[in-house]
């Protein structure tokens, strides 16, 4: 299988930097495993949507745009899950 290129949106990245100092390394590396698998064990596709899902990362869900044309993916959003959907 092909590696996705991994594209985040600015947001996404001050979101990141918003977490808990603890739990962005693990957020980093699962994020970063999507480029091998975008769809792993435990993804959900959001509904209204073709193409964003979600992943879980404990407490927290990230929130990404597959473009497989491209072979690449965008994160759009890094939340606690109370707040992801808002």
């Amino acid at each position: 299988m092909d590696t996705y290129c991994i594209d985040w949106k600015p947001s996404a990245l001050r979101e990141l930097k918003n977490l808990d100092r603890q739990v962005i390394p693990n957020v980093v590396t699962e994020i970063e495993a999507l480029a091998s698998n975008p769809f792993p064990h435990g993804v959900q596709k959001l509904h209204g949507s073709d193409s964003i899902y979600r992943i879980r990362i404990g407490d927290y869900r990230a929130v990404y745009e597959v473009i497989t044309t491209a072979h690449s993916l965008e994160v759009l959003r890094v939340r606690h899950r109370k707040d992801v959907y808002r």
